[in-house]
This record gives C-alpha cells, structure tokens and sequence, in this order.
C-alpha cells in the first residue's frame, strides 16, 4: 500500500444484474477519483442452499421476502459479464476488483491479475478460502467484520503459512449490518487492530453518510472502501445503506483534504504562516517618549504592534515575556520617541 489512502468504491452487488447499470457505477466511480471500483463474484449455486433465509436487513431492504439463493440468483455476474466491467473500467481509467466468495471464483478473478485480493468478513473462517488466497501470495485487504481477534490471528496464520506474507495483508474494521448502527461502529477498533497486528489497517464502512469513514482516515485508516448506488430507491438488498454519487464525490476529495492536512507531525512555524507573524504577536514598544537615562516601567513601555524597541523584533518575540521582565526598572541607553506612520 502507499502512504495515500485507497478509496474502494463499492458497487458490489447494486447494478441489479443489469450490464447497463454496472457500467454506469464504473463511470461514477471514475469520475469520482476512487482509486478502484469493485464488485462481487459468486457462483449462486455454490454459496447458498435453495433454503436459505435472506438476512433481515436483506428482506427489509429489498420488501422482498424471499431466499437468498433467489435473491442472489438475480444478482450474479457471469464470466463474459466480468471481462465486459473489466473493459470498460479500462475506458473509464479505473482500477477494478471483485470479492469472490466461492473457491471457482477464486481462481477466476485470479486469471484476470488483478492488483490485489479482497477478503470478505463472512469468509474469515473459510480454510479452503483462506489457504486457496493464501498461496498467490498477493496483496490482501482482509474484512474483520463479526470477528474477534483471536479468529482474526487464525486467519492471519492461514494465510501466511498458505505463503503470503503479513506485511502484504491490510486489515480492515468493519460493522457488519447494513446500514451500521452509530453505536456499534466502535472506531478505537482500528488502533487496537494496528497495535495487535502491528499492520496496516482500514475501514469497510456500512454506516450512513461519509463522516465516518473520514474520521477512520485522521484516525490512520489506509483504506476506505464504501457502498455506492445511482439511486437509493432500486430494489435490491444494499441501495439503501449506499452513499450516492455525490456523496462519492464528496468522500473522495475530503479524504484528499486530510491526507494534506495530516502533516508530517513536527510542530513548527508553516510557510503560511510567517507572513502574520510581526502582525499578531505582540512585541515591545514605546507607549511614549522615553528619554535616555530613564527607567523603563509599565507606564512608558507595552506589549503591542507598532514602532518596537528593537531592529529584529521576531528574533525576541518567543521570549517577549523574559524579556518584559528584564527590562522593567532597567535604564534605557537612548532617547525613543513615537514615530507615526
């Protein structure tokens, strides 16, 4: 990873089935400055029995209540339909990836080289996943939603002994519901993920808004990946809990703004800033005509902008109070007098 967060605009699975709607994620995506556009792949027959339930999220979200094998049916991309997103994120100008949650899928994606691998939380504790990830020994962005450390660690050790090594593995914090609740985003997360792993980390963020995974930036996070939609109203199980184009947009150039504004951390006196410096702090001056011979006191010198007793006044103005101090009942070696401007 570089020092630059990577922004992972998320279509997953949001065009619907429909080849017209994913190209247009892509566009928005691009447009958006993202650094990837991604989405899922699944072989709907391999990843869920005919009998199982949707989520309740899922059914909530889509006023659908039918089995995940249906829903999920609608939603699959075909091969053809891969290298069809692939092409056009070539035309687009933007790096694609796709979540594979079956061990076929696995080995397709790894035909398309993409950059790099993307692990979802649900497959955490998959070991034939793992081991199968593990052994192309490429760079991985791990989800941890649902999981604790200890199951983190074991997946972490899968994937090592499989033979990719841990300074190529990201972690990313996450709150698996949809849309995630305030109260159980739990961001301190990300330093405890950092200081237990010692590796890079990110944020998977389900929660409304953009606010959230600005915050996880300024807190460290080198990763943000994000839901996104054309419209909030398309039926479907993640449009509601998805940023919209513009707010995609926004996501993008705040995050920028506060990789400039993070800084290199040394606290010193920026280039912006000197231009103000004999304009607001205070520095030694004649509040009237002081002969020479007389005691400088209170009455006759201030703090203030204006004429100043000496020719550098910057040089003593961090020891301005040192030096009010030293000077009061001191005798002044020349004449001063009140210039106006």
């Amino acid at each position: 990873m570089s020092m630059k967060t990577t922004i992972i605009a998320e279509a997953g699975v949001n065009h619907n089935g429909d080849m017209t709607i994913a190209k247009k994620l892509i566009k928005v995506a691009a447009e958006s400055g993202a650094d990837f556009v991604k989405f899922q792949t699944f072989d709907y027959n391999l990843v869920v029995t005919s009998s199982a339930k949707q989520a309740d999220y899922q059914t909530k979200n889509t006023g659908i209540n039918e089995s995940q094998y249906d829903m999920l049916k609608k939603l699959e991309l075909s091969q053809e339909n891969h290298f069809e997103l692939l092409e056009c994120c070539k035309i687009n100008k933007i790096n694609m990836l796709s979540t594979a949650f079956d061990i076929p899928s696995i080995k397709f994606l790894q035909k398309l080289n993409f950059k790099l691998i993307k692990i979802p939380s649900g497959e955490i504790t998959n070991l034939p996943y793992l081991r199968l990830i593990g052994s192309y020994g490429k760079p991985i962005i791990l989800s941890t939603g649902m999981c604790s450390l200890s199951e983190i660690e074991q997946a972490l050790n899968v994937l090592e002994v499989s033979g990719t090594s841990l300074e190529k593995i990201t972690l990313l914090h996450c709150t698996s519901d949809y849309p995630a609740p305030f109260k159980d985003v739990n961001l301190k997360a990300l330093k405890t993920l950092r200081q237990a792993f010692n590796l890079n980390v990110g944020y998977s963020d389900h929660t409304s808004g953009i606010e959230i995974s600005l915050a996880a930036v300024a807190l460290g996070a080198k990763v943000i990946e994000k839901h996104f939609t054309i419209d909030k109203d398309l039926p479907g199980p993640d449009h509601r809990a998805s940023i919209l184009p513009h707010e995609l947009n926004s996501l993008v150039s705040s995050i920028r703004n506060i990789e400039l504004a993070s800084g290199d951390g040394i606290k010193k006196i920026r280039d912006s800033e000197k231009k103000n410096l004999d304009i607001v702090r205070r520095s030694l001056v004649a509040n009237c005509a002081i002969k020479k011979g007389e005691i400088f006191s209170s009455n006759n010198i201030l703090q203030s902008s204006g004429k100043f007793l000496f020719e550098n006044p910057s040089l003593f103005s961090p020891v301005l109070n040192f030096i009010w101090t030293g000077m009061l009942h001191c005798l002044s070696m020349y004449s001063l007098r009140i210039i106006k401007e």
